[in-house]
């Protein structure tokens, strides 16, 4: 083996990519800058148990390990940086009302998320603290269709979701594998219609009437939100989360060619606990940017919040800029 050859999934960034990556950066930087958020620059490595504090086994399974030959202990190289925004809002800067926050940097993963991805992801980001609810949710979302538009993106579909409607069925219907490690939680993820089905047999009819409607209530907003109401329990939180997703959907529409919401949707739980949103462009199987609200991880730091925010995979829009095919791409950027 040549001893020059990098690990699998790791690559090179050659000069025509690094340029364009840095004149994205600076760009999307300045756009968030222009709107209030500051930037911070966390560490590559924390210790291990402060940089997946709050976040979970998915993102302890992505994060690398190893010692610290200086002082022993257990370090971490961050598999994303939105934990550690947290923890500066929380026990770095405490400030009263709002604070907005955005980076830039790399970030490491130990397992790559899909075929022909890269292990290092160029995430940049925006976090917004201290706001709740629909307000700060929608300032957010704003943000991120402006960001996308500066990048020189259109014909953007917003995918929503709520976190709150998986767990008050959960607590409701006293399902015991309501964690990210549970089978139903997997099922539900999944979409597994029959899987879902079989495991929640011995409810009571209602509850399981309602798991095995949450697959099915995909498509467009309005339509999903709708049915929902028609579906779901009538209980306090499942309504609480349906009128904050009609909310944000009344004030996403204009900024985005379609828009949907996916209540079985849970990718992102293991800090996720409110509203979360996708977005997707033709001809791009992925989302090209993934955010929602995470309320509350900040405690572990000392400082209990509002929180929401999102991220985005610099090298992933800098590929769709450069096929400049048709599907979505201006041509005038």
């Amino acid at each position: 083996m040549h001893n020059w050859l990098l690990p699998d999934a790791i690559d090179d960034v050659l000069p025509a990519e690094a340029a364009e990556l840095e004149a994205l950066r600076r760009r999307l930087l300045d756009h968030f800058a222009g709107r209030g958020y500051r930037l911070v620059r966390p560490p590559l490595i924390e210790h291990l148990e402060s940089l997946l504090t709050g976040s979970g086994r998915d993102l302890e399974l992505l994060t690398f390990k190893t010692v610290d030959p200086q002082s022993g202990r257990l370090v971490g190289i961050r598999a994303d940086i939105t934990p550690q925004v947290a923890r500066i809002d929380a026990h770095l800067l405490n400030e009263a009302g709002a604070t907005r926050l955005c980076y830039a940097g790399s970030v490491v993963r130990a397992v790559a998320e899909g075929p022909g991805a890269t292990r290092e992801v160029v995430q940049v980001g925006a976090e917004l603290f201290g706001v709740p609810g629909t307000e700060g949710d929608r300032e957010v979302i704003e943000l991120l269709a402006s960001s996308l538009a500066t990048a020189g993106l259109r014909g953007l579909h917003l995918d929503l979701g709520h976190m709150g409607v998986y767990r008050a069925l959960a607590s409701g219907a006293g399902v015991t594998d309501s964690g990210e490690d549970g089978a139903l939680y997997e099922a539900l993820r999944t979409k597994d219609a029959p899987t879902v089905r079989a495991l929640t047999q011995h409810l009571p009819a209602a509850w399981r009437s309602a798991f095995e409607a949450l697959p099915q209530l995909y498509g467009p907003a309005d339509e999903v939100l709708r049915e929902a109401r028609t579906r779901l329990p009538d209980v306090a939180s499942i309504a609480n989360a349906l009128d904050a997703l009609a909310a944000l959907a009344d004030a996403a529409a204009p900024l985005v060619e379609a828009l949907h919401a996916d209540l079985a949707d849970l990718r992102g739980y293991h800090y996720h606990n409110g509203a979360i949103f996708s977005v997707f462009i033709e001809g791009e199987p992925n989302a090209i940017a993934k955010g929602g609200r995470y309320d509350g991880i900040g405690k572990a730091f000392g400082r209990s919040r509002p929180a929401t925010g999102f991220t985005l995979d610099l090298r992933q829009l800098v590929d769709l800029l450069a096929r400049d095919n048709g599907s979505g791409i201006r041509d005038d950027f």
